[in-house]
C-alpha cells in the first residue's frame, strides 16, 4: 500500500486521494464529539473479541489499557486529530496502533466503521436523550408547582386570542404541562428503538468470526442485538424519530414563548420575568425585552429544517450503507443541543415567572367572559339552549352599546331580554363563581386545579422511578 493513500482502505488504491476530496468527505470535525463513545464501544468489542478466543487476554488488555490513553489525551486537549483520517474512528485506532503496535490494527477484526458508527451514535444519543430526560422532568416540575401556587389566581381564557371564559393561570400552567408530559413520554419511547445495538452487523452482511453480540449488548446496556445486518448498518430511523420529538417539543415551547412575550407585552402586562432573562435596547432605555423566549421561539424553525433534510437525505438510499448517511450527524447533534439549550432556559425560566394576578383580573373582566354562564343559568331555569344563546347575546349587544359588563348591569337590565333572569344570576356572573363553577376533573375551579397539579405531581414522580429503575438495570458498563 501506497505511504500516500489511507491506512484503512487503501490497499486497493494507486494514487492518493484529492486534497478537496480529503477535506470533502471528512467528517472528524463534527464526529469528534462521539469519541468518548466510540472508545466504549471498542471496550466491548475488544472484551468480546477475547471471550470467543479471536483477541488472547494480553492483547485484550493491551487494547484496553491503550484506548485508555488515547481518552485521556483527548479529554485533556492533547490527541492529534487528522483530517487526513477522515473520522473520529480511523483517528482513535491509528492513535492506538501507535501506542501499542500491530495488536492494535487487531481491534478493528470483525467489524465496520459501517456498524461501528451506528453504534456510536446509539450510544451518544441514548446518554443524550437521559440528559434531556432529566430536563423534561425539571420543567415539568417547574410548572406544577407554580400552578399549584396560582391556582386561584384568575385570568382571561382565550379562544382566536379573543376573550372565551375566565380560567385561572393554574390551569393554564397545567394545560402546558400536558404538552410537556407528552413529549416526555415520546422521548422515552423513542429510546426504546434507539437502544439496539447495531455492532457485529459489520459492513451489511455480518462476519465470518464467532463474535458472541449477546456480549457485547450486555456490555454496553443494549437491550438486544439488530436483528437484521443489512438493516442495522443503514437504519436511521432513530435519529428521525428523536427529531420529530424535538420538533414537536420545540412546537410547544414556541407557543409557550408566543404566550410569554404577549404576556410581557404592556399591552397584555399579564406577567413579569426577572431581568436575567431579558435584554434591553441600545436606543430605548425603557425596553425589557424577551429575548428568552422570542429566541426558543425562533429556533423551533431549525429543528423542523433538522427533521425534513433527514427525511429528506433517508428516502432514495438503496440498503444497506451509503455516504450519504455521514449527512446525518451535523443535523442530528444540531438538534440535541438545541433542545438542551431551550429546555434549560424555560426550566429556569417558568418557575421564575411572576403573575401580575391585578391585571389578569381586570383583563378577565373585559370580552364579557361570563356569557357562557348566563346562557348556562337559562337554561338550568328551562330555558331552551339556542334560545338562552340568543337571550344573552341580545345582552352582550346592549352591554358594547351601554359601555357595561353583564356583570355590570342591573336585574331589570337583564331581566328585559328574560323574565327567567332572576336576583341569583349575579352569583354566575362573578369571574369567581364562573371559574369555581366548572367543578369537575380537568375544570378550572381551583380545588381541581389543585387536584390536577398533585396528579400530574405524582405522575412525574412514578415516572421518575421507572426510569431510575430502568437505568440501574439496563445501564451497561
Amino acid at each position: 500500500m501506497s505511504q500516500q493513500t489511507n491506512q484503512s482502505w487503501g490497499g486497493r488504491f494507486s494514487e492518493p486521494t484529492d486534497a478537496f476530496v480529503e477535506r470533502f468527505t471528512a467528517s472528524v470535525d463534527f464526529d469528534r464529539r462521539l469519541y468518548h463513545h466510540d472508545i466504549r464501544g471498542s471496550k466491548a468489542h475488544a472484551t468480546m473479541l477475547e471471550r470467543v478466543g479471536v483477541l488472547t487476554v494480553d492483547e485484550r488488555d493491551a487494547i484496553l489499557d491503550g484506548l485508555a490513553q488515547v481518552e485521556g489525551e483527548i479529554e485533556a486537549g492533547q490527541f492529534p486529530w487528522s483530517v487526513a483520517l477522515e473520522d473520529v474512528h480511523m483517528n482513535i485506532e491509528a492513535r492506538l496502533t501507535e501506542k501499542i503496535g500491530t495488536t492494535g490494527k487487531k481491534l478493528h477484526t470483525g467489524r465496520s466503521r459501517n456498524d461501528q458508527v451506528a453504534t456510536d451514535i446509539r450510544l451518544y444519543l441514548r446518554d443524550e436523550i437521559d440528559v434531556i430526560d432529566a430536563e423534561l422532568t425539571r420543567l415539568r416540575s417547574g410548572m406544577i408547582e407554580l400552578a399549584d401556587r396560582e391556582a386561584d389566581t384568575i385570568m382571561p381564557g382565550f379562544t382566536h386570542l379573543q376573550t372565551a371564559q375566565p380560567v385561572t393561570f393554574g390551569h393554564h400552567l397545567l394545560a402546558w404541562q400536558e404538552m410537556v408530559a407528552r413529549d416526555q413520554e415520546r422521548l422515552r419511547d423513542c429510546r426504546k428503538r434507539v437502544n439496539v445495538m447495531p455492532l457485529g452487523a459489520a459492513a451489511l452482511a455480518g462476519t465470518t468470526y464467532p463474535i458472541d453480540r449477546h456480549v457485547t449488548a450486555e456490555l454496553l446496556g443494549f437491550e438486544r442485538p439488530a436483528e437484521n445486518s443489512l438493516d442495522a448498518v443503514s437504519d436511521r430511523d432513530f435519529a428521525i424519530e428523536f427529531v420529530s420529538f424535538a420538533s414537536l417539543l420545540l412546537m410547544h415551547l414556541s407557543r409557550m414563548s408566543e404566550e410569554l412575550v404577549l404576556w410581557t407585552s404592556a399591552q397584555f402586562d399579564f406577567i413579569d420575568l426577572p431581568d436575567r432573562f431579558c435584554t434591553g435596547s441600545s436606543i430605548m432605555p425603557q425596553k425589557k425585552n424577551p429575548d428568552v423566549p422570542e429566541l426558543v421561539r425562533g429556533k423551533s424553525g431549525r429543528v423542523y429544517g433538522h427533521l425534513i433534510g433527514l427525511l429528506t437525505l433517508m428516502k432514495s438510499q438503496p440498503l444497506a450503507y451509503n455516504k450519504d448517511n455521514q449527512e446525518d450527524k451535523e443535523p442530528l447533534f444540531d438538534t440535541l443541543d438545541t433542545v438542551k439549550g431551550c429546555l434549560k432556559a424555560f426550566a429556569d425560566m417558568v418557575p421564575a415567572i411572576e403573575p401580575k394576578a391585578k391585571s389578569m383580573f381586570e383583563a378577565a373582566r373585559k370580552g364579557f367572559s361570563t356569557a357562557t354562564d348566563l346562557a348556562d343559568y337559562l337554561v338550568r331555569k328551562g330555558v331552551a339552549f339556542r334560545d338562552a344563546h340568543e337571550v344573552v347575546g341580545q345582552s352582550v349587544a346592549y352591554g358594547i352599546e351601554q359601555g357595561k359588563d353583564l356583570s355590570e348591569m342591573s336585574l331589570d337590565e337583564l331581566r328585559q331580554f328574560s323574565d327567567a333572569i332572576a336576583d341569583d344570576v349575579f352569583e354566575v356572573l362573578t369571574l369567581e363563581g364562573s371559574v369555581a363553577a366548572r367543578n369537575h376533573i380537568g375544570g378550572t375551579a381551583p380545588n381541581q386545579v389543585r387536584a390536577a397539579a398533585q396528579r400530574a405531581r405524582d405522575a412525574l414522580t412514578a415516572m421518575t422511578s421507572l426510569k431510575s429503575a430502568g437505568s440501574t438495570s439496563s445501564g451497561g458498563a
